[in-house]
């Protein structure tokens, strides 16, 4: 097996899922820790962020707060996943909507919300997975999640397909908001088309198609770094890095509650403060 370790962005290609992707990289980079950082259903495209080898431990640290979209919502037709892979359930008439009242109804769900999960979703109840409760027919009561509606802007509305962008906050799901829409319109709905645009600081435009991955392999990696460089910035000294490498704690020289320990460039480790220390919580191999 290979040292591959880094960050990749990926255009995840309609019809796969994001475990399809993480198995395909696996095999293209000859390395078996590979994770992601927000899950595509299968048919949606763009952005996954991909972490390869030891940098898979700092996922936990690169949850971006918002993600972008972009999307078409099918009027007058409901699935049972609120999307295109789903079996139809019903129909109701569309009625006459102008732009103003389609776009009225768009932007009426900006700000803060709550939002019931979707049955054919991987939150758990109980400690089982919805989908796996759906598979057998079974609905069951979901708690409210609280999520925020940043931007939701209608880009065209011709017929039954009604196109939008929206900016959501993590943990939102657009397929249910996409449902709410259709609802707020006086009909069903259901999404037929998603496209992630943006994770956080991490944009479609800069990610890769898995082929182009293929041809490349380990040169598209992109620094460990990628993935915290959100965090404040800490320089080790050379004493410092084998301190924290052997899991000892270092004098915290700023006010940040969490901070990453950098040597000549590279990531050591990421600290969180314990009084006037920091205490390493992920430390990276020295391959890394």
């Amino acid at each position: 097996m290979s040292k591959a370790h880094g960050v990749l962005l990926v255009d995840k290609p309609k019809g796969w899922t994001s475990h399809d992707v993480v198995a395909k990289l696996r095999g293209i980079l000859g390395e078996r820790r590979i994770g992601h950082a927000g899950t595509l259903d299968p048919m949606a495209t763009g952005l996954l962020v991909i972490a390869v080898g030891s940098c898979t431990r700092l996922l936990q640290f690169a949850t971006a707060t918002t993600k972008t979209y972009s999307g078409t919502v099918r009027l007058g037709v409901a699935t049972d996943s609120l999307d295109a892979d789903g079996n139809e359930i019903d129909r109701a008439p569309v009625p006459e909507l102008t732009a103003q009242q389609v776009n009225d109804a768009a932007r009426s769900f900006l700000g803060e919300g709550t939002q019931i999960p979707p049955m054919v979703s991987a939150v758990k109840v109980n400690g089982t997975k919805l989908y796996e409760l759906a598979r057998e027919g079974r609905v069951v009561d979901r708690a409210p999640r609280p999520i925020v509606v940043s931007s939701f802007d209608i880009v065209s509305a011709e017929g039954t397909d009604v196109r939008f962008v929206t900016t959501v906050s993590a943990g939102t799901y657009v397929r249910v908001l996409a449902a709410d829409l259709a609802a707020r319109l006086g009909t069903l709905g259901h999404l037929t088309e998603l496209r992630r645009l943006s994770s956080g600081n991490a944009h479609v435009a800069d990610a890769l198609t898995l082929d182009q991955v293929g041809e490349l392999k380990a040169a598209a990696l992109k620094p460990p770094s990628y993935l915290v460089n959100h965090l404040p910035a800490y320089e080790a000294d050379d004493d410092e890095v084998v301190s924290l490498r052997q899991g000892k704690q270092v004098d915290a020289r700023d006010g940040a509650e969490r901070a990453v320990a950098y040597s000549r460039g590279d990531v050591v480790a990421v600290m969180e403060r314990r009084g006037a220390m920091y205490q390493p919580i992920v430390v990276l191999a020295t391959n890394s």
